[in-house]
């Protein structure tokens, strides 16, 4: 099939196989869908750092500051993803990099203090309603998966000084790094300064506060780790 061979040769897989079967009209609505983001893709890609490949772009996508957004090969940025890469280090994303819809990935905060920046690494998937906010700097290793509403925080505020309000006493930033090979369940939240190593499965709904060994299964609110993937 023309479709699969395409599909094939731009993720660089020859394994790569539909095991459905489609007809030439779920075919067609593909390819048009397909096509569209393409063209919109072109339009964007001479706003960008530097990108590889080709660019499909959704519908309603907004790239702020794409002059600092460095885009792999055959990025995907669904429906109405919202992208403000200003900060220090900019936004740097691997090849085959798919950001579904509704997603936000931002920065910088409060202008008065730029952020860090956001690395996604190749072929991680990063599914609908995501909320990255990469003040604090978050780096996402390569063959990562999302569920949807996935939330990462990489800053919090102050509040220890009871005669200042909240607001008045600052936030404190603190990078998160995700290991390559990790699964982050629906509604997932890891907090600043968390590392969670290679090959964890983080559960649906869960709260990470705390740092976790690598090929973990971590589950809860605030989130332990239940198991290893290493036991047998």
């Amino acid at each position: 099939m023309i479709i699969e061979t395409v599909i094939r040769k731009l993720k660089n897989d020859p394994g790569y196989k539909w095991e459905s079967v489609y007809s030439s009209r779920d075919l067609f609505s593909v390819g048009m869908r397909r096509s569209f983001q393409i063209i919109r893709g072109l339009f964007l890609k001479p706003f960008l750092k530097s990108s590889h490949g080709l660019l499909f772009i959704g519908r309603h996508v907004k790239v702020r500051h794409g002059y600092q957004l460095t885009a792999g090969k055959n990025l995907i940025l669904e429906d109405n993803v919202s992208i403000n890469a200003l900060s220090a280090n900019g936004i740097n994303l691997g090849d085959q990099v798919s950001i579904a819809r509704d997603s936000i990935l931002f920065c910088t905060g409060v202008i008065a203090k730029k952020g860090t920046g956001i690395t996604i690494g190749s072929r991680t998937g990063i599914s609908a309603r995501a909320y990255l906010a990469g003040q604090g700097g978050i780096t996402i290793g390569e063959d990562v998966i999302m569920g949807p509403n996935v939330q990462i925080f990489s800053e919090n505020h102050n509040f220890s000084d009871l005669s200042l309000t909240i607001k008045e006493q600052g936030v404190t930033t603190q990078a998160v790094v995700i290991g390559n090979n990790c699964w982050l369940g629906a509604s997932a939240i890891i907090l600043a300064g968390v590392t969670i190593g290679d090959g964890c499965v983080i559960a649906a709904g869960s709260v990470v506060n705390k740092s976790v060994p690598a090929n973990s299964i971590v589950a809860g609110v605030p989130a332990k780790v239940i198991k290893s993937r290493e036991d047998k």
